[in-house]
């Protein structure tokens, strides 16, 4: 009875919160009765007719999204998983030596706590607008969360492991593999997280910029120019789905590859046998 009302437990608010905020905005909207508050029947409506009203041989993809949208999405794609793959590889690489971690620890800690945004005008500067400073600004602003909490789940495996595997003389990519990479995935996707809100933040910002040509962040500054309000309110939603989406993504996998071993997350207690102990 338990196993089957979990589902609905945990289906049903997830379903019911969106459906309500939604129609409470709904309702909002048509109360305040502004064109500045628009609804957002209205707005779906809007972005369904400028990005997903195309021929079905496209996907339904309109020429709009073909011209902003898919490049949009393969700049934060291609700028995360290059972080990730960078943070990674220089986490553990730190995180297996005690003292390169405490001697680049301040870098680290130096870098991580400069606004990524503020980051964008110096890559400006070093190479010309377009997609490789965009790029450059979301891998290099991504990387710092995978790198450190990479690092710091390296540097928690159990001193006894690595005695076991001292002893049984595994090769250093043998301890990466079967003893380092285990015990840091739980932080690793914590980081990744944390680089995916960034990624996404930082195209949108740098597509803000003087000389993009195409864009969700480029369609975004046109439609202001325009006082279009619609588009700019499709665009915020737009931006909230493709990050939405894009979690429950990384979370997917998350549960694929770590079941429910989370960090954080305390052992299930035992359930005592009835009678007591004899």
């Amino acid at each position: 009875m338990s196993s089957r009302a979990l589902p609905y437990r945990t289906v049903l608010p997830r379903v019911g919160v969106p459906l309500g905020a939604v129609a409470a905005w709904q309702l909002a909207a048509w109360a305040y009765g502004s064109v500045f508050f628009p609804t957002p029947a209205s707005i779906l409506a809007h972005g369904h007719a400028l990005w997903f009203a195309g021929p079905p041989g496209r996907l339904f993809l309109t020429d709009d999204a073909v011209a902003n949208l898919l490049p949009s999405l393969g700049r934060v794609v291609a700028g995360f998983a290059l972080a990730a793959l960078c943070g990674i590889v220089l986490g553990l690489a730190l995180g297996r030596s005690r003292d390169a971690y405490a001697l680049c620890d301040p870098v680290l800690q130096f870098a991580r706590a400069v606004p990524p945004p503020a980051l964008v005008p110096v890559f400006v500067v070093l190479f010309d607008p377009g997609t490789r400073m965009q790029l450059a600004s979301i891998v290099f602003s991504a990387v710092w969360p995978v790198l450190i909490n990479t690092a710091d789940g390296v540097r928690s495996v159990d001193p006894l492991r690595l005695e076991v595997a001292a002893a049984l003389r595994m090769s250093p990519a043998e301890r990466v593999l079967l003893l380092h990479l285990p015990a840091a995935l739980p932080r690793v996707f914590a980081g990744l997280r944390l680089s995916l809100s960034l990624s996404l933040i930082l195209m949108v910002f740098s597509e803000l910029l003087p000389g993009t040509a195409n864009g969700i962040g480029f369609q975004l500054v046109d439609a202001q120019t325009r006082s279009d309000l619609l588009t700019v309110w499709a665009v915020i939603v737009l931006l909230g789905v493709v990050g939405q989406v894009l979690n429950s993504a990384l979370v997917a996998l998350e549960r694929l590859l770590l079941g429910g071993r989370r960090e954080g997350r305390a052992p299930s207690p035992t359930r005592p046998e009835r009678g007591g102990s004899r």
